[in-house]
Order: structure tokens, then sequence, then C-alpha cells
């Protein structure tokens, strides 16, 4: 861009190179218990952060199963399998509204992706 550039101009953009740019963020989960993907942010528990810590890490990788269990075990939640599908089920819920998808590999683990990613 060169000067002089109206205002209106400018916000149009910085908007189409923010959305430019979107694909290549990665979702981050902040030590006070949020997901933060793009421009926006969600709550998460405890649980859910130690959960989505590893998901987020490997984005759009395989995480294992057994990785996910002992996460849970290291805060201390319950950790049996019903506990892990319960928690893959609301996190998904929550992570829905930012665009992205938990996927199953089933006999494996999951993978964390953006939602046009998985063909939705």
């Amino acid at each position: 861009m060169r000067a002089p550039i109206s205002k209106p101009d400018l916000r149009a953009r910085v908007a189409a190179l923010r959305a430019k740019s979107y694909p290549f963020t990665v979702p981050r989960v902040d030590p006070s218990g949020a997901l933060k993907y793009r421009d926006r942010i969600v709550a998460i528990s405890p649980a859910e952060t130690a959960l989505l810590e590893s998901l987020t890490t490997a984005f759009q990788g395989l995480v294992p199963r057994e990785e996910l269990m002992s996460r849970l075990v290291e805060r201390q939640a319950c950790s049996t399998r019903n506990a892990l599908d319960l928690h893959i089920m609301r996190i998904r819920r929550r992570i829905r509204p930012l665009g992205l998808t938990l996927q199953t590999a089933w006999g494996r683990g999951y993978i964390l992706e953006h939602a046009t990613d998985a063909g939705e």
C-alpha cells in the first residue's frame, strides 16, 4: 500500500490479509483455560486443557488414545475409557464454533484439524 489511503481501504486490506493468514494459524491453549484459534476464544475445563494441549501440539496429526489417557491421569481426572470418550464429546462441541473438528482415527486416536480440511 502506498500513502495516502482511506480508512475503509486500509480496513479492507487488513481484513483480506488476515483472511489469507487463517489457513496457517494453529490453535493454542492459553494457561488461563482458554482455547484460542484465529480471532475466537472458548473456555475449556482443566481436563479438556490437558487433552487439547496434546491435540494442538500435534495439530493436523494423530494423537494416540494412550497419550490422551495418560494426560487425564496426570491431571488426576477419571481415567476410564468412558471418561475419555465423554471429554472428547465435550471438546467436539466446544471447538465447533471455532471452525475446528476432532476426527476419530478408529483404533488409533484423534486428529484435530480445520473444519474445512475435514470436508465440512
